[in-house]
């Protein structure tokens, strides 16, 4: 079965999501009442999830492709980005935001964590090709 090669529309529109959701959780957080160390815990909850889904979908992609990958870096890859997404729900739980606001993070996150595994899959995609 020859691969395809991945479409530029697909790459775009992964940089587009993972642009967006990182810009617009950022911004939220620049022009939000919050105290600096609340931003911080959003922010680091931010770059804790983009790494963690990274990793994880490289060691999906190399167990698929059989490529040796150790059950504990797996588990761990799960647990770091179940953990990242637990605890941007707990902190969007107790925060005194309007529901529209923490809604606005949640979905913004999700779209970032979603453009980094796209990303990742099409540097990877990309990298069998050439």
């Amino acid at each position: 079965m020859k691969k395809q090669k991945v479409s530029n529309a697909f790459v775009a529109a992964s940089w587009v999501a993972l642009g967006a959701g990182m810009i617009g959780f950022i911004v939220g957080l620049a022009r939000a009442e919050m105290l600096l160390n609340e931003k911080g815990y959003y922010f680091t909850i931010l770059l804790y999830g983009l790494f963690a889904v990274v990793s994880l979908q490289k060691a999906v992609r190399d167990r698929l492709e059989n490529i040796q990958v150790t059950d504990i870096y797996y588990g761990i890859c799960w647990f770091a980005t179940l953990s990242s997404i637990v605890l941007l729900a707990i902190g969007l739980w107790n925060a005194t935001l309007l529901p529209s606001e923490k809604g606005f993070y949640a979905f913004a996150f999700l779209l970032a964590l979603f453009g980094a595994i796209a990303v990742q899959k099409n540097t990877r995609d990309n990298m069998l090709q050439e």
